[in-house]
């Protein structure tokens, strides 16, 4: 996600009005519901070798048969078991789910410590120097090792196109993957996404046109009061480039609202993206 520039914007995007609201409890994580109809699915952890390094990974798939697969970028404090728990919940829905540590050129897991709080000073500065370990040409190398690890794998039907998600500092993640890979991401998703639209000459914004994606991008309520104009940015890329996307603000919802072990996790409005981002997946990857 970021250059300097954007890491900037970031960093200020979510210290303006919701210090409080990105903080994530020390081993808690609410139990998500069930899913109807869940498949059994086998889950694993692997490590995937990039042009940087070995990247350790979260793998979730059904026991039988082959699935679309989906490739999950995590919020700024990184793959726990949160993101596991959500990877295998989406595998029980029938897909391969690959959810990656974002952090893996600096940290191996646990890449940060339980219970960070963005608004001590100290822990957004641990938060803020892994986020510097991230930029767009490094978003890049991992999607493309990523997705080709992805469509080496029996369980992958690469007949399908590939889909992907983020949350907060994801959601920009999500925006150049699917920007440098057209022809095999067939479905972003945007969850609490920060920095979608900035100032800067790259702006995620500014890649639509280069995507084939349909896009699902919800966005936090504070969020949208804090930079109202950027639903309407992206309402208007995606359109000229005739790309079909929701994008929504989710009313009551704060940043971060949709991991289960965030202080800000709000079920009802993490049930409505969630089921949102299972139709999407099936109309995009058909």
């Amino acid at each position: 996600m970021c250059d300097d520039n954007i890491l900037q914007e970031m960093s200020e995007h979510l210290s303006r009005r919701r210090l409080g609201a990105l903080t994530i409890g020390a081993g808690f994580a609410a139990a998500l519901p069930r899913v109807a109809g869940a498949v059994d699915v086998v889950e694993s952890k692997v490590e995937i070798s990039t042009p940087d390094g070995m990247c350790e990974a979260h793998f979730a798939h059904p026991t039988s048969g082959k699935h679309p697969a989906v490739l999950v970028w995590p919020d700024a404090f990184g793959l726990r078991p949160a993101f596991e728990q959500m990877g295998k919940r989406l595998a029980e829905s029938g897909y391969a789910v690959l959810s990656i540590n974002p952090y893996y050129r600096a940290a191996r897991l646990p890449a940060l410590p339980e219970g960070l709080d963005f608004s001590n000073p100290d822990d957004r500065a641990q938060i803020m120097k892994m986020m510097a370990t991230i930029t767009p040409e490094t978003n890049v190398t991992d999607a493309n090792a990523f997705v080709a690890w992805l469509d080496s794998q029996a369980v992958v039907d690469t007949s399908k196109k590939i889909g992907t998600t983020g949350y907060c500092m994801g959601g920009p993640l999500v925006m150049r993957t699917a920007a440098a890979l057209p022809d095999r991401i067939g479905v972003g998703g945007s969850f609490h996404g920060g920095g979608l639209v900035t100032d800067a000459p790259n702006s995620p914004h500014t890649l639509v046109p280069k995507m084939k994606a349909h896009f699902l991008i919800a966005i936090a309520d504070n969020d949208d009061k804090n930079q109202p104009e950027a639903k309407t940015v992206l309402r208007e890329s995606f359109s000229k480039a005739g790309l079909p996307a929701e994008i929504e603000v989710y009313e009551g919802a704060q940043h971060g609202w949709c991991p289960p072990d965030a202080a800000v996790y709000h079920e009802a409005q993490a049930e409505k993206a969630w089921s949102r981002l299972l139709a999407t997946l099936k109309a995009g990857l058909a």
